[in-house]
């Protein structure tokens, strides 16, 4: 067998770990700390799919515990399987759960985490934002931090002369298809993962790891399947494979302390990762993740709102603040999708993971205004993916694309980019890349699925229904070609933007006229959008409540997926008031209007996987998110704040507190975003809607490379349940009648005000008022 690290490089890459550390910076006062609004266990709940474990802002390591579900953590399990070192938070499929760590007392005779699996009890275990602490029934107490790189734990044994830690290399959250496990020394073992798999069978992906602990062992051995040696320090091959570590705890210190550090790269990167990261002591570690976390926070001060209303919100920026991931070592090697080892240029971070179908809808905006900096790197980052890989990805884990998800993603993720000012330099660059996506197609020896049905797309104006038509590992186009044909009309609309404001004015036409495809959808009968079969003949049951044809949705759900063109939808639709009367039913406003939370909890959609067979909003799903800002154009603007109000008491302080899965923080950025009343009404572009804030204040900090001001207000005193209605906004005190500000006025800004009152009032009900079309 290889060894994954020869042992001198290991002692002098990894000496003076898992020891003391420099004296953390002190926090913010106690009294005044955010983070003790976090409550991370939000959204573990009804299939939220979120994790409570430890990590950093958009750190590499998320250490967490596994409780049997697939995608880690639910609330509703009695026991826990390990603590493992990725995890993605809200994904709908089985992802992550790398090597999960597991600490147990006596002989080991079982290899399969579900059957060593510790029961355990909520009312003994807690989390903050950094840390995760449980005393599991079996005696033991596990306590877990992190780093950028490297997940910290705790383990607070009974007293034992068998005193085990498993490190299980052969079973994840997905498909591991086979595993090395390493001891290296007294103190260390190694682990090489190759694994796969996100709701189907991907190009697969290598994890490496090295955990060290902070005292030796007493004794240690590895499994292979069923099979457990004791003394042995290796095990490689498929199937179950692990080892363990074993110490005496029946005297003195009955405390374990462990480090383990990743990489995508090599076994060395990980080395250097803990090197570089694994000095501290866990107290310290948790500390500092702790303060990280306040001074990220800190960023966005609310006044005014209940309790649980802060707690709802900065539970709901935290996890918006999550994800994407570094990819890269702190040596600043990362992997490519070429699958080749790359350096990160000076003062740029690659990063990872991309739930594009989902974040470029609120996320991708959200980090835009917070964390500029990052943002303008996870942009650079997919153009690398498109250099080293050959195409733009859809939905990207680690160095694989999944194709998971149709349409095109990725398109309005860049331009959004691109229009908050985060691509200076590299505008044609990303230009060339989306231009390629928008008119072509990936080779078929490609991993990339692209925009599958472009070819039909551009030569009859919509993509086809056809669920037999051959497609590459992943979701298809053509089994939801009416819902794609709306995702590319939406992309090719953002994409004529950027093209027009660079200069390419024949692009900038010929992507304007392709976004009016939408209209190839309506049936003339119903004005609803219906599926077309390859012969241009309307598919199914007319019924828009039906969802052949779109993906996680029905035509009445998809209908608002037309930013670009509101004005023309409209007229589709019938007029101004035809829309606004569809509207209506679709929310079911006048039950709304008698009780809200009622009506968002029994009338509206209710279920994370519930998406067909519905004429009501869904705002467990993506394709909604925008729906109740096109009041905004219809002349009723005090109806989207109805509308955002009702779905805002979806999101509480529970374990349930989440609308359907959080997708990488989408659903949280909704919150985070409508609860502060501006809202990205135009993904791809830099168009905010505006609705009454839910807060008194909110107290904005930015970046002054972005924003010249370094600060924004938003404010609504007085702002309730009741008193919910904009009378008036004013910019820096004077009078706002649009309903919408760019990116540039929010740059200008210091303040932006609403005035509020009981009673709807004619604020932005003028013609002229409404959110910009790329038809105008």
């Amino acid at each position: 067998m290889k060894r994954l690290i020869p042992l001198a490089a290991v002692a002098a890459l990894l000496a003076g770990t898992v020891g003391a550390a420099p004296a953390v910076a002190a926090g913010a006062d106690d009294d005044a700390r955010l983070t003790d609004y976090v409550n991370p266990f939000i959204g573990t709940q009804n299939e939220g799919n979120n994790f409570p474990g430890a990590a950093v802002p958009f750190g590499m390591v998320q250490l967490s515990p596994d409780t049997g579900h697939n995608t880690g953590y639910d609330y509703d399990e009695k026991s826990i399987r390990g603590f493992s070192s990725v995890h993605l938070a809200g994904v709908g499929c089985g992802l992550g759960g790398d090597l999960p760590v597991m600490p147990t007392t006596g002989d080991i005779t079982k290899t399969d985490n579900a059957d060593y699996a510790a029961p355990f009890s909520h009312a003994n275990e807690t989390a903050s934002p950094g840390s995760y602490k449980v005393a599991l029934d079996t005696g033991i107490t596990a306590e877990l931090s992190a780093t950028e790189h490297t997940g910290y734990q705790r383990y607070t044994f009974p007293e034992t002369d068998k005193a085990n830690v498993l490190l299980n290399s052969g079973q994840s959250l997905h498909k591991i298809s086979s595993s090395t496990v390493e001891v290296l020394d007294d103190r260390t073992i190694a682990t090489e993962i190759d694994g796969s798999g996100f709701c189907q069978d991907t190009k697969g992906y290598k994890l490496y790891a090295i955990t060290k602990f902070d005292r030796p062992f007493a004794s240690y051995g590895t499994w292979a399947g069923d099979e457990v040696t004791a003394g042995s320090k290796a095990s490689e091959g498929g199937g179950k494979r692990g080892a363990y570590a074993r110490f005496d705890t029946s005297k003195g210190d009955r405390s374990v302390g462990a480090v383990t550090a990743i990489s995508y790269v090599d076994a060395r990167g990980a080395a250097r990762n803990l090197t570089a990261e694994g000095g501290s002591s866990f107290d310290r570690t948790k500390d500092k993740a702790q303060a990280t976390w306040e001074s990220r926070l800190q960023q966005v001060k609310v006044e005014g709102g209940s309790d649980e209303r802060r707690r709802t919100f900065y539970s709901a920026l935290y996890r918006a603040l999550l994800h994407p991931n570094t990819g890269t070592d702190v040596d600043g090697r990362y992997t490519g999708w070429d699958q080749k080892i790359h350096r990160a240029e000076r003062g740029f971070t690659y990063y990872q993971n991309w739930s594009l179908w989902d974040t470029y809808r609120t996320q991708a905006q959200l980090l835009s205004l917070l964390a500029p900096d990052e943002s303008r790197d996870m942009a650079l980052s997919l153009l690398k993916v498109d250099e080293q890989g050959g195409w733009l990805p859809k939905w990207g884990y680690g160095t694989v694309e999944t194709n998971i998800m149709t349409g095109d993603p990725v398109t309005p993720f860049l331009t959004n980019a691109y229009r908050q000012g985060l691509l200076k330099g590299h505008e044609e660059r990303a230009y060339a890349a989306l231009k390629k996506n928008a008119d072509g197609v990936p080779p078929a020896d490609s991993q990339y699925a692209g925009r599958a049905g472009n070819a039909e797309y551009l030569r009859d104006g919509f993509v086809p229904l056809d669920p037999e038509h051959p497609h590459k590992p992943g979701d298809n186009d053509f089994q939801h070609g009416a819902s794609a044909t709306l995702e590319y009309a939406l992309a090719d609309a953002a994409l004529s933007e950027m093209a027009r404001k660079l200069g390419h004015e024949a692009d900038a036409k010929r992507y304007a006229e392709r976004s009016q495809n939408y209209r190839e959808l309506v049936d003339p009968e119903t004005k609803f959008f219906r599926a077309r079969d390859a012969s241009g003949a309307f598919t199914s049951d007319p019924d828009p409540a039906k969802g052949e044809g779109f993906h996680e949705g029905t035509s009445w759900q998809y209908t608002w997926l037309v930013p670009q063109d509101i004005p023309g939808l409209m007229d589709v639709i019938g007029g101004r008031a035809a829309t606004e009367q569809r509207l209506d039913s679709f929310f079911a406003y006048e039950e709304l209007l008698k009780d809200p939370e009622k009506t968002a909890r029994e009338v509206w959609v209710n279920g994370a996987y519930d998406y067909y067979n519905a004429d009501k909003y869904n705002p467990q799903n993506e394709p909604d998110l925008i729906a109740p800002y096109t009041y905004l154009s219809t002349g009723s603007p005090y109806k989207t704040t109805d509308v955002v109000h009702a779905a805002l008491t979806l999101f509480t302080d529970a374990p349930n507190g989440v609308t359907g899965n959080d997708d990488l923080g989408t659903m949280s950025s909704w919150m985070v975003l409508s609860s502060m009343g501006v809202f990205p009404v135009f993904p791809g572009t830099d168009t905010w809607g505006l609705s009454t804030p839910v807060f008194d204040r909110v107290d904005l900090t930015l970046d002054r490379d972005y924003y010249p001001r370094g600060h924004l207000r938003i404010s609504a005193e007085g702002a309730s349940d009741t008193d919910r209605y904009i009378q008036s906004v004013a910019v820096d005190g004077a009078a706002q009648s649009h309903t919408w500000l760019s990116t540039d006025e929010l740059r200008r800004a210091g303040e932006l005000s609403f005035e509020v009152g009981a009673e709807p009032s004619e604020w932005g009900t003028g013609a002229d008022d409404a959110p910009p079309s790329t038809q105008r």
